[in-house]
């Protein structure tokens, strides 16, 4: 599976000016091969390229034609970092774009990994972590992912984001659904569902927002979907936002800016209960893919959908009044949405 089959570097007084990479039948250069991306591990921005390289195949399912922003660190993991929306001005002719449009209306065109190659040269500009959009460029409006994060809050670990996946697992199950999950090179875990792309954001959205609450309801002391941080505990946080428009999630291998160098790695729901996320970093995960290939690559032949949850849905409001919540600032205010004030705020100004 590995796609990197030669490399080559050009030395200028001593010091590597560049290197090459053939990746797919494609010649990717790489400058600056010896500059040091994680101090704390020694690893360079060449073994970045390599490392993407090695798990091409892997990447590119999660990536395929999907409009991707690019978290970018050109001086490593203790340098500055953006994230980069619109493509580059030097794309090459054989990566695509994607058109996408933001909350406020405006748009733009983002690259659409579609080879290994592609992912390689962005690793190139110091892109360390790709953040796909549940959508392919084809049609850009409605998700083909429902995505759900489990985020542990302060004073909850690893642990608990483990024990709210088989919930959530169970939760999927009854509304005949299945999600595949993997870590998200931190603290957390996300589960991923390939759905029919019938539906808007806005729909996908309030779907993710029924299914934490089914959650939150058969666990209400380590769950909450609780926007406003007060309100959220000692809790693993099922952010339901990160399936409203422009907000995205760190792709399967996509490296982590951490200095580690962990990255988001796919499991097995058998893997879930013993696997942490420092198994899986620059250095492993090669490795790891060598032997097993891709543990989502069967995800690419299910597509769900989604009535069983809008049928909770539908119950949630007629019969408890649960409506929408809260969007991210930025966005619009929608119809139907409560009122973004968090509860203190609220109190005091009664």
């Amino acid at each position: 599976r590995r796609r990197a089959a030669r490399a080559g570097r050009a030395y200028r007084g001593g010091m590597a000016e560049a290197a090459e990479l053939t990746v797919g039948g494609r010649t990717v250069r790489v400058s600056s091969p010896d500059k040091v991306y994680f101090p704390e591990r020694g690893f360079t921005k060449l073994d970045v390229a390599r490392y993407f390289a090695a798990v091409g195949d892997g990447v590119v399912r999660a990536l395929r034609d999907r409009p991707t922003t690019l978290e970018r660190y050109p001086d490593g993991v203790t340098g500055e970092s953006f994230f980069q929306k619109r493509a580059p001005k030097n794309l090459p002719e054989w990566i695509a774009t994607g058109r996408i449009s933001f909350p406020s209306g405006r748009h733009a065109d983002e690259i659409c990994p579609a080879e290994p190659a592609a992912v390689v040269w962005a690793a190139n500009l110091g892109c360390l972590t790709f953040h796909p959009w549940p959508v392919r460029r084809g049609d850009t409006e409605h998700p083909d992912e429902l995505r759900l994060d489990l985020d542990p809050q302060p004073g909850t670990d690893y642990a608990d984001a483990v024990r709210a996946a088989f919930g959530l697992r169970e939760v999927l199950a009854d509304l005949g659904l299945t999600g595949w999950p993997k870590t998200s090179g931190g603290r957390g875990l996300h589960v991923f569902v390939p759905i029919v792309p019938e539906w808007t954001f806005r729909q996908v959205r309030r779907a993710a927002i029924t299914v934490g609450r089914e959650l939150e309801r058969r666990d209400p002391q380590r769950v909450t979907t609780a926007w406003w941080k007060e309100e959220r505990g000692e809790r693993v946080f099922v952010d339901y936002n990160q399936m409203a428009r422009d907000r995205t999630i760190a792709s399967a291998y996509s490296v982590r800016a951490r200095p580690r160098a962990t990255v988001s790695a796919p499991l097995r729901w058998e893997e879930v209960g013993d696997a942490v996320p420092e198994d899986f970093d620059l250095g492993t995960m090669p490795q790891r893919f060598a032997e097993r290939g891709d543990v989502h690559a069967d995800m690419e032949e299910h597509a769900f959908r989604l009535d069983a949850v809008f049928e909770a849905a539908l119950r949630d409001e007629r019969d408890l009044g649960l409506g929408d919540l809260p969007y991210p600032p930025q966005h619009p205010k929608a119809a139907g949405e409560p009122r973004r004030v968090q509860p203190s705020r609220a109190r005091r100004d009664r």
